[in-house]
């Protein structure tokens, strides 16, 4: 991570959040998104999912997508891949970093992607090897998340030792960085806090990230329950768009703008311009609606006389 933030703010909204619309947000609306928020400050965006377009059409454009996102200076770009296939289309184009994710909850992963989470913690070592293989160890990252680590919509509570084990199987098996997520919305501060020290005990130097969803009024008060375990990586989506379409009740992710603002407002930098982030809403909103983006800070404004955490600092 770069000396000059505090926490990285991950953008997903262009994957997470467009995985459930059915509206199909044109390449160009994409790219003129992706543009908007890297001159805002964001330095990395989840832009797309490698998969079957067939299954969801509003990423038939991912290789357009991701090889025209690759070449803005200064953003790393994400991208989901879903099992080898779509990994090593992400390797054909010499992705950034490759998201893949397994389910903790062996139900939801079964509906996810239709295998048991086993086969899903055997095929990402395949997806190192590849990587590997492929000459592009040190060029590609490989992210391995753990959706549903804090609750399931099919089995509820998730232990906190199937938790551990399966990040301390994925760090053994070679990821650049480990992603914990409340795919639908279950967490609250106390089991964050538990969770996350599990699993910051298993993974050494590795990174871990947290990825919340703002389904039950919790997102917010989970990423502070994990900033005090250490962790400094976060995944957002602009004006909350999101949710998974395999788990039922999983509304949208933590909107990017209000993360960014809780953080400033601690005296965390993130390297975004909050007032020219808010102004990247116009993008989305165009195809989606404005009625389908949320978010705190949008309605209320920055408060008067609003200093950011940089100006704070230089004061």
């Amino acid at each position: 991570m770069s000396s000059d933030i505090d926490v990285l703010v991950r953008e997903v909204g262009l994957r997470d959040g467009l995985q459930n619309t059915e509206t199909i947000v044109p390449t160009e609306g994409k790219l003129a998104w992706i543009e908007a928020e890297l001159a805002a400050g964001v330095r990395e965006i989840e832009v797309a999912s490698f998969v079957p377009a067939r299954l969801m059409p509003q990423f038939a454009d991912a290789e357009e997508v991701v090889t025209r996102a690759m070449a803005l200076p200064g953003l790393t770009v994400m991208a989901l891949a879903p099992n080898l296939k779509g990994a090593e289309r992400a390797f054909a184009l010499g992705v950034h970093k490759v998201d893949y994710v397994t389910s903790v909850s062996r139900t939801h992963n079964i509906k996810n992607v239709r295998r048991e989470r086993e086969a899903s913690l055997e095929d990402f070592k395949r997806i190192v090897q590849a990587r590997d293989a492929a000459g592009l160890k040190g060029r590609t990252q490989l992210a391995a998340g753990l959706s549903t680590a804090l609750g399931c919509s099919y089995e509820g509570r998730i232990a906190v030792d199937e938790v551990r084990q399966c990040a301390a199987f994925l760090a053994e098996a070679g990821a650049d960085e480990i992603m914990i997520a409340d795919t639908v919305g279950y967490a609250d501060p106390r089991q964050v806090r538990e969770v996350f020290k599990a699993v910051l005990a298993e993974t050494g130097d590795i990174p871990v990230a947290a990825h919340f969803h703002d389904t039950r009024g919790t997102g917010l008060a989970n990423v502070s329950a994990a900033l005090d375990c250490g962790i400094r990586r976060f995944d957002a989506s602009l004006g909350g768009l999101g949710g998974c379409p395999y788990a039922p009740g999983a509304s949208g992710n933590i909107v990017t703008e209000d993360l960014c603002f809780m953080l400033d407002s601690m005296g965390l930098r993130t390297g975004i311009d909050l007032q020219r982030l808010l102004a990247v809403r116009d993008i989305p909103a165009r195809y989606l609606g404005a009625d389908s983006l949320s978010g705190a800070l949008a309605r209320a404004g920055l408060p008067r006389h609003y200093r950011t955490a940089t100006e704070r600092a230089t004061a």
